[in-house]
């Protein structure tokens, strides 16, 4: 029953923590922005590089007469956000 008591407590706890936090300055909100089109890349690039693995594994051991794998298409460069222009008043 403590256990249960003190779980309630501390996720009470934590989300009023949670909460509380102040919204991101726009800096910030810039590089999270950032990091995650750098993630979305980087999860395209090994989709990518795992499709290549896959066809040269397929190449290895296909039997003649079986189609060839689906080609991979290249992801394109890395472009940045472009970051929204402030307001003007």
């Amino acid at each position: 029953m403590k256990k249960i008591i003190a779980f309630t407590f501390c996720a009470f706890t934590a989300a009023s923590v949670m909460a509380a936090l102040p919204p991101l300055t726009p800096e910030a909100q810039e590089a999270a922005t950032l990091a995650k089109a750098k993630a979305a890349y980087g999860d395209r690039m090994g989709a990518f590089q795992l499709c290549q693995a896959q066809n040269r594994v397929a190449d290895r051991y296909k039997v003649a007469g079986t189609p060839a794998p689906a080609a991979c298409t290249a992801p394109p460069p890395f472009v940045a956000p472009v970051a929204a222009a402030p307001a003007a008043k």
